[in-house]
């Protein structure tokens, strides 16, 4: 790695080919540092570049971009609108589709959904920017307080959302459209679910989680924080006192590894520390020269690239499987190895290594044992899935631990509907979005 100039006299820095910085050994990245490496990773189109890129757009009559979208967004309408400067009804196109349209803009996997079914890509262009031009009509919606939506005449209807994230907020902004009351209960302090809380800071800030969810919140939908249902409030309690309930919750815990040593300092799992770092300035979260990441899937990259900008100087993935059977997608691979991290391939951890603390995690590879040193190790290997809760609420669920419903969403419950995670195993935001859309247009459907 390249060597750079180190901004004052206590920072000293190196450059990877994506340009973050981080520490040489006994030394801290200064917070200027962490910042900008924490910055967008797709910056905003300014007026004229966005001008530009929606000048592109073939506008096609059947296009592949919206087929392949969950939400079915109708990606040439909202280009064009904002072709011709009509930001708003651009944003109403994007959010009436999608609730949770600004925050897809930012972490939606967008190589292999629209841009990747874009027809430029055939004729060897790069795809059109549909991401970045989502993001500029949203962004404007947020900055200028658009107000697109309000909600019919009361209905008179009661729904329960257990639940505040993507699909709980795309479940609450349909059915307040429609004029019935919706009360969001949820285990966190502020609503958006990972959005908020888990989501790489260089793709979606809390900031710009907590906008968007308030675009839905000032709907009328009243937010119960700091609540865990089955806990603070009875299930059935809810199911008895509204017209019909929807479950939205994701997964639970970081699943364990099962190996000893897991309990010492310095090891956490991918979400806790993804959620640590979001809560804190930029330069309050140190981490230690080393760290290693177990897994390999999108969160696991998430975990690795942060422990990176943050300013370990080594930060190495350890996966039991090769590089083709990694889950995370190749494009997220790509980012990890532009940020400098390494990777243990056929690495299967035996035990966590050290005193109280964690010094480094001895791993089984083709060609024995090794110990890899490390200060941090950082658990992303999947989440437990929701059927314990999910069989205590009465629901029936699979034998992999998942909600099981029909085309609209229905449990096996009377007046229960779900979506998002607790159904499909783990998705993307836009999945969830389109599941809460659903469920709630099959729960209006029920009133009637």
């Amino acid at each position: 790695m390249s060597r750079t100039t180190p901004s004052t006299s206590t920072t000293a820095t190196t450059a990877t080919k994506s340009g973050v910085r981080v520490a040489l050994p006994g030394q801290q990245v200064g917070s200027a540092d962490v910042a900008a490496n924490f910055a967008d990773i797709a910056p905003p189109l300014s007026a004229g570049e966005a001008f530009a890129e929606s000048a592109r757009c073939l506008y096609c009559y059947d296009a592949p971009c919206t087929n392949v979208c969950p939400t079915h967004i109708d990606v040439p309408a909202f280009i064009k609108k904002i072709h011709s400067g009509n930001l708003r009804g651009a944003a109403r196109v994007i959010l009436d589709a999608n609730p949770m349209g600004h925050s897809c803009a930012r972490a939606c996997p967008v190589e292999v959904l629209c841009e990747g079914a874009c027809v430029m890509n055939e004729a060897e262009h790069r795809p059109i920017q549909i991401a970045r031009l989502q993001r500029h009509a949203t962004d404007a919606l947020l900055e200028r307080g658009f107000a697109l939506f309000t909600p019919a005449p009361p209905s008179g209807k009661k729904v329960a959302v257990v639940g505040g994230g993507p699909a709980g907020l795309a479940c609450a902004q349909e059915l307040r459209r429609h004029g019935h009351d919706v009360v969001i209960y949820d285990a966190h302090a502020k609503p958006g679910g990972l959005n908020t809380y888990g989501i790489a800071q260089y793709k979606l800030t809390p900031e710009a989680a907590l906008a968007e969810a308030d675009t839905i919140l000032k709907l009328g939908v009243t937010f119960r924080g700091n609540t865990v249902v089955g806990r603070d409030v009875a299930f059935d309690d809810l199911v008895r006192d509204h017209d019909a309930l929807f479950i939205g919750f994701g997964l639970g815990a970081t699943n364990q590894l099962g190996i000893p040593g897991e309990d010492k300092a310095g090891v956490i799992d991918a979400l806790s520390f993804i959620e640590h770092l979001k809560d804190k300035p930029y330069g309050a979260y140190r981490v230690p020269d080393r760290v290693l990441v177990i897994g390999a899937g999108n969160t696991a990259v998430d975990a690795a690239t942060q422990a990176r900008r943050l300013g370990a100087r080594e930060v190495a993935f350890v996966y039991r499987r090769g590089p083709d059977e990694a889950s995370a997608y190749a494009y997220e691979m790509e980012l990890a190895r532009n940020d400098g991290c390494l990777f243990h391939f056929w690495a299967t951890p035996l035990e966590v290594v050290g005193g109280a603390h964690v010094d480094g995690l001895k791993v089984k590879t083709p060609d024995g044992e090794q110990v890899l040193a490390a200060g941090m190790v950082i658990k992303a290997i999947g989440q437990e899935k929701q059927g314990t809760a999910l069989r205590g609420f009465g629901v029936a669920v699979d034998d992999k631990g998942r909600a099981v419903v029909d085309a609209q969403r229905k449990t096996s419950r009377a007046k229960v509907w779900a979506g998002g995670d607790c159904v499909n195993g783990g998705k993307e935001i836009v999945n969830a979005a389109e599941d809460g859309k659903q469920a709630a247009r099959a729960i209006h459907a029920s009133f009637a």
